[in-house]
């Protein structure tokens, strides 16, 4: 396999871009939209449960719905658990937690996950996969709802979501509100 051209400080760059740019669009200081400018217009993106995703828009329309929508839209930071750096074939693997909005008593919910970027130059990414485990983080949501609901951090169209998708996670004293 062919050495790449780019030195160590541009891909350490162009990941902590990619972290920072993930972060802001968490926090909501920065939109999931800023993202997308992250990757090459022919990029291939492997989503565990989405499955794999292509190009730009066909990432935007797993994202849109996923991470810029409630609940996901409460994923509010990412932070990191270590990343590596292989430079010779441009490549960044990452571990990072999805950490959820306080639920009102200052506890911290968060689930790992493991994304895999290949670099293509100028800044940007040719490829992402990301790597968890599927059950942890459906616990990790029905758990954190259950808990913002037992303390009424939810609002009327939150507890709805849960009450459609997760029925067994709302407590019987929110239903009866």
């Amino acid at each position: 396999m062919a050495e790449n051209s780019w030195s160590r400080e541009e891909l350490e760059n162009a990941y902590q871009n990619w972290h920072a740019t993930v972060n802001r669009a968490g926090s909501g200081e920065g939109s999931w939209r800023d993202f997308l400018e992250l990757f090459t217009e022919d990029v291939v993106y492997h989503e565990q449960m989405a499955g794999v995703l292509e190009g730009r828009e066909g990432i935007w329309k797993w994202a849109e719905p996923s991470l810029a929508q409630f609940p996901g839209s409460h994923t509010v930071s990412f932070p990191e658990h270590f990343h590596v750096i292989d430079e010779t074939n441009g490549t960044i693997v990452a571990k990072l937690d999805n950490v959820m909005s306080d639920p009102g008593d200052g506890t911290v919910w968060g689930a790992p996950h493991v994304s895999i970027l290949t670099y293509a130059g100028n800044g940007r990414f040719s490829r992402q996969e990301d790597i968890y485990d599927v059950t942890s983080f459906l616990d990790l949501i029905k758990g954190w709802g259950r808990r913002a609901m037992e303390l009424g951090t939810f609002d009327a169209t939150q507890r709805a979501w849960f009450a459609q998708v997760y029925p067994e996670t709302v407590p019987s004293s929110v239903t009866d509100r």
